[in-house]
């Protein structure tokens, strides 16, 4: 029994030690919302090094956690078979001390519409450093505001992360939109020894213009058909000389409420790929929705980047982890991207760069984002 009481002396002792050491991250920083949970608790859980946020969206309309931060936060705890302190629908403060990352089924369910993307965000970094290939059961909306649609997921973020060495199936098994969620992905992921650098500085031609226009329930066929014309003709307008593919679908039986919208994919000679896309609303024309989606990725098409506004920052964290230097031609660096870097750069060694690109073909507004990797390794390796 004494040996006992000692051992979990000891126990405690190592807790409340990692607690003391926690390194603190301001939540109201910046863009002062999920993406600083999100980067913040996946490098927390690679380096094994506890965290604690205040703050946490602090400027907000509704502060603190909500169900989808709270269960990213939790899928992360449960791969790294750690703690979580702090962990409610509201709080405002969290502590993360992790343990060892394990391989095996993973599952989040917020119960909400809460996007299934930003729970495969924050989950992925974790899984690539486990002992052994992961499945991550992500449920919520598939399709939700604010927020990365899983067809953006699956057609521009999965290739070229893949560019790293990352490698994950992704199964879309039931769609997932507003209010009421219940959408299923599942991802396969296989861990790596280590990520390797990435340079993408040489954009090419557009060589490829494509998309899914779609409505599900209750909605009318129509509404896809409208979204995907008005789409066409606005793409049209700049782009005359590539046929542009937009699909339209009414969704049944693979769809979990009703919702509709369209995301539109430009390829490049080299490899690139852009996006954009919008989804609809109550009292919101159609046509209204494709001039949006349209709009969008022309706006990231003329910067001549290598990449959109929404994949940046989706980068800065395996950069980070990369073992060498990775270079990446932007349009814009956002807010979001800004945070990522600054998180990244409080939690690794590694060091950002961003420098206006100066060759001929730069315009005023296309940068060089610069990252020297730390190199993390997979102990299991």
């Amino acid at each position: 029994w004494k040996a006992v009481k000692s051992l979990k002396s000891i126990n405690i002792c190592l807790v409340f030690s990692k607690m003391a050491a926690a390194v603190e991250m301001d939540g109201s920083i910046m863009e002062g919302g999920g993406q600083i949970l999100r980067v913040t608790a996946a490098l927390s859980c690679i380096n094994g090094a506890s965290i604690r946020i205040h703050k946490i969206r602090a400027g907000r309309s509704t502060p603190g956690l909500r169900p989808q931060h709270l269960s990213g936060l939790e899928l992360v705890r449960d791969i790294c078979c750690g703690n979580l302190e702090g962990g409610t629908v509201g709080s405002t403060e969290v502590t993360l001390i992790p343990g060892k990352i394990k391989s095996g089924k993973h599952t989040a369910d917020p119960q909400t519409a809460g996007s299934v993307g930003l729970l495969l965000q924050v989950s992925l970094p974790c899984a690539l450093y486990a002992d052994g290939p992961s499945e991550l059961c992500l449920k919520g909306g598939t399709n939700a505001d604010m927020a990365p649609q899983i067809d953006y997921t699956i057609k521009v973020f999965k290739p070229i992360v893949e560019k790293f060495g990352v490698h994950f199936d992704c199964d879309l098994r039931m769609r997932g939109y507003y209010p009421k969620g219940g959408g299923e992905v599942v991802a396969k992921v296989n861990p790596v020894s280590e990520l390797s650098p990435v340079t993408m500085t040489e954009r090419g031609t557009i060589t490829k213009i494509y998309g899914r226009s779609f409505v599900a329930g209750v909605l009318p066929y129509k509404l896809a058909k409208d979204m995907a014309t008005t789409a066409t003709r606005v793409i049209r307008r700049e782009i005359k000389d590539l046929y542009i593919n937009i699909q339209t679908l009414q969704e049944k039986d693979m769809a979990c409420g009703s919702g509709n919208g369209i995301i539109i994919i430009a390829e490049s000679s080299t490899g690139c790929i852009f996006a954009g896309s919008a989804l609809g609303k109550k009292g919101v024309y159609a046509d209204k929705v494709g001039f949006e989606a349209a709009e969008m990725l022309l706006r990231n098409i003329r910067h001549n980047g290598c990449v959109d506004e929404f994949l940046q920052d989706q980068l800065i964290l395996f950069m980070a982890l990369a073992n060498g230097t990775s270079r990446i031609r932007t349009g814009p660096v956002t807010l979001h991207t800004q945070t990522a870097i600054h998180v990244a750069e409080q939690l690794t060694q590694a060091k950002f760069t961003v420098t206006k690109a100066e060759d001929e073909n730069a315009s005023n507004d296309t940068y060089i984002i610069e990252c020297q990797g730390v190199g993390v390794t997979n102990p299991h390796f």
